[in-house]
């Protein structure tokens, strides 16, 4: 039963996800395509991981990096994507404020931490391509503490000012949150008193996840390809216009989506629930999805490796059964 009550000296302390109004009698085969997307983010993520923690030829800075984004990427999809698998299937849309808060934190915290990701790999290929020579002093473990330190501080702390000021919010008309997970101003969007200092935290986000991060970027692609352009000739030529153009696609659109979905309130922007509720899940899976393709498959040290554990597998289960036909015939 959805709850409304008006005036101040209220603030409800439990919310009702409604993300899909439109679509809400159709929520049960929703869950299909969510619960395929999610087996998918879970297998090739995974395995991206396995691959380069078995195969000692994989453990350089950039493998690592990619092996950061895959976990991450495991992580935020689950913080969501089961809670909305729940509640498609069983109607279990029921969420408390201290809940909401915390899977709040996580998925933005999550998110912010995958961008930082996304700009060091982006520089990690800067080096490796611009200053060869200088790559193994640069890149080094101290290097990654303090990329470790920097994300954990920038994104810990802004994040948790961000979730504590939606926290601080008196919540006394609906407690429908239009959305499949507790997302910022989707709560925000909800409350009493004034929000001005929640969308200039919001805006605070964008710019420093958004505006910092693309653009430096975008600076390291820019410089990759003018040097790779310069050096290389034809078909190397276009592999490298190609790389880098995937993956500044798949950036963009991460990068994009994420920007609408989070500015959309801020900037009275009118898009159906329905549309703003995708176009936010789509924000946390599509990149949960294809990162593992783009980064992975499509990458051709990390496809060897697949290749190669698969060919190991293969090769040790005919030896198992030559074996076995090899000892029933003796044994006849």
């Amino acid at each position: 039963m959805i709850e409304e009550f008006q005036g101040f000296n209220f603030s409800h302390n439990e919310f009702i996800f409604l993300g899909f109004p439109v679509i809400y009698e159709y929520r049960r085969l929703l869950s299909l395509p969510f619960f395929t997307t999610y087996i998918l983010v879970l297998v090739g993520n995974s395995l991206l991981i396995y691959v380069i923690r078995i195969m000692e030829s994989l453990h350089s800075p950039m493998y690592i990096l990619i092996c950061g984004l895959a976990a991450v990427d495991i992580v935020v999809a689950t913080v969501i994507i089961p809670n909305m698998l729940l509640s498609f299937l069983f109607d279990w849309n029921d969420i408390s404020l201290a809940s909401c808060l915390t899977q709040m934190f996580f998925t933005h915290f999550l998110s912010s931490v995958e961008s930082t990701i996304l700009l060091a790999m982006a520089l990690d290929r800067y080096v490796a391509i611009c200053y060869p020579l200088h790559y193994t002093r640069i890149l080094n473990s101290t290097m990654f503490l303090r990329l470790f330190l920097f994300t954990v501080i920038r994104s810990g702390t802004i994040m948790f000012v961000l979730v504590a000021l939606a926290g601080s919010l008196s919540f006394c008309g609906s407690n429908v949150i239009h959305h499949c997970y507790c997302d910022h101003m989707a709560l925000v969007s909800l409350a009493c008193g004034n929000t001005d200092k929640n969308n200039a935290m919001g805006l605070a986000v964008i710019i420093c996840f958004v505006g910092i991060d693309i653009c430096v970027i975008i600076f390291s692609y820019m410089k990759i390809l003018n040097v790779v352009l310069r050096r290389a000739a034809g078909e190397d030529r276009w592999k490298a216009f190609h790389t880098c153009g995937t993956h500044l696609i798949v950036i963009m659109c991460f990068y994009l989506i994420g920007t609408v979905t989070f500015l959309s309130r801020n900037l009275n922007m009118q898009i159906p629930t329905d549309i703003n509720t995708f176009l936010g899940v789509m924000y946390i899976v599509l990149p949960a999805s294809v990162n593992p393709i783009i980064y992975g498959v499509r990458t051709k040290e990390i496809r060897n490796g697949i290749l190669k554990l698969f060919n190991t597998r293969v090769n040790r289960e005919l030896t198992v059964q030559v074996c076995g036909k090899t000892q029933q015939r003796c044994s006849s």
